[in-house]
Formats: C-alpha cells, sequence, structure tokens
C-alpha cells in the first residue's frame, strides 16, 4: 500500500526535498540578518567607545600584504582607533602554516597607518567566525567589542559572538567596491553556507576551538 503510493509521488517528493533545502539557507539569513539589524552600523560615528575592537581575518596575496577586502577591514579599524572610539585592537585570522599569515598582515598594515603595536593583540588561530568569537572570550577575556567586517558578514558574526555570550555591536565595511565578479559570487555562496554552519555549532554542538591554550588577556 504504502509503496502504491510512494512511487506516483516521487517526483513531488523529491521536489519539496530540493525546495526545502533551497530555501532554508535563504530564511535562516534572513532570520540572523533581522535579529542583528539593530547592532549593524556602517557609520563611524555610530560606534559608541568600546574598549576593543575585534577585526576579522580575510583573505592575504601572495606577497603576504592584506587582500583588498582584509583592508578594507584592517582601515576601518585605523580610523575607529584614531577617533577614539576604541583602545585596542584585536586582530584574529588564520597562520595555520608557516607561509600563510593573516593576523601578522593585519598588524603591519594597522602600524603602518598608525595604530601602536602595542595596542594590537593577535590571535593566530581564529580559524572561523565561531573560533574567533570563542578564543575572544576564553583565552583574550572579551566581554564586550565592537565586530569590524564586511557588511555581508556583519550579521553572522554578530550572532555568533552573542550567542558565545559577548556582548557586540558593528561596524561593517562596504561589501564589494572593486572586487571581481567571481569574489562577489564566491563570498555570496559562502555566507549563506557559513550561516547554516554557524546556527548548528551555536545552537547544537558548541565545538571547542582547533586551539585553546592559556588565558591571555588584553592588556
Amino acid at each position: 500500500m504504502l509503496r502504491k503510493w510512494f512511487l506516483p509521488h516521487l517526483r513531488l517528493i523529491l521536489g519539496l526535498l530540493v525546495f526545502s533545502a533551497t530555501i532554508s539557507p535563504v530564511v535562516l539569513n534572513f532570520y540572523v540578518n533581522a535579529v542583528t539589524k539593530s547592532r549593524c552600523h556602517t557609520n563611524l560615528v555610530q560606534i559608541p567607545d568600546q574598549r576593543v575592537a575585534i577585526v576579522f581575518g580575510a583573505g592575504v596575496l601572495v606577497d603576504g600584504t592584506p587582500s583588498p577586502m582584509l583592508a578594507d577591514r584592517v582601515i576601518a579599524a585605523v580610523e575607529l582607533y584614531k577617533l577614539g572610539r576604541v583602545e585596542k585592537l584585536l586582530m584574529t585570522g588564520d597562520n595555520s602554516r608557516p607561509d600563510y599569515n593573516e593576523v601578522q598582515a593585519m598588524q603591519s598594515y594597522a602600524v603602518e597607518r598608525g595604530v601602536a603595536v602595542q595596542d594590537i593583540t593577535l590571535d593566530y588561530a581564529g580559524f572561523s567566525t565561531y573560533e574567533s568569537c570563542y578564543r575572544a572570550r576564553d583565552i583574550f577575556g572579551v566581554q564586550q567589542a565592537v565586530l569590524i567586517t564586511q557588511q555581508f558578514h556583519l550579521p553572522r558574526a554578530i550572532y555568533t559572538c552573542s550567542q558565545l555570550g559577548i556582548k557586540v555591536i558593528g561596524l561593517g565595511t562596504p561589501d564589494w567596491g572593486s572586487y571581481s565578479f567571481e569574489t562577489v559570487m564566491y563570498y555570496t555562496l559562502r555566507e549563506n553556507l557559513s550561516t547554516l554552519k554557524a546556527l548548528w555549532e551555536v545552537h547544537i554542538t558548541r565545538p571547542l576551538p582547533t586551539f585553546l591554550g592559556p588565558f591571555e588577556g588584553i592588556k
């Protein structure tokens, strides 16, 4: 009986499964954007004074300098620092192999633009947004911060850090600017999938970061 009903409706069932798999990321991304909207800002003057700004890593070029996307994030952090809105910069990114170091590139770029090196703390094991937020809380003792990243990434970053117990607001840099079409498409698709992963991590699995280590704090 079940088989007789199932076979004629197989196409409909498969169609519903495909539809659900397609629409779910859209709905969940809409949800994350909606609940973080009030904390996403694009203007420096909208950011109240904070002790710490968390600057998220992105790609580094072959010569070791920041990619345009990463440079935009660091420049925003430098401007916020020079305005006196933040005292310390926590730069978090990927240094998983000797020849690739996002945070060192970020630090050099910021120091060249007037940030005192003693006001920069580096997190070499921020391999994902989730790990960066987790380590900011447990390794560096951050309880409140402004997050700096592109506008498309900001809702997920705010949502993740908030769910991990950090009180945050965000400063979003322009999304695309002069980025190539391939870069735009890559990061758009990646962000939709990454939001699903973030929701799974903060609500279901709560995995430990790849590395934890001793408490360091931000002086």
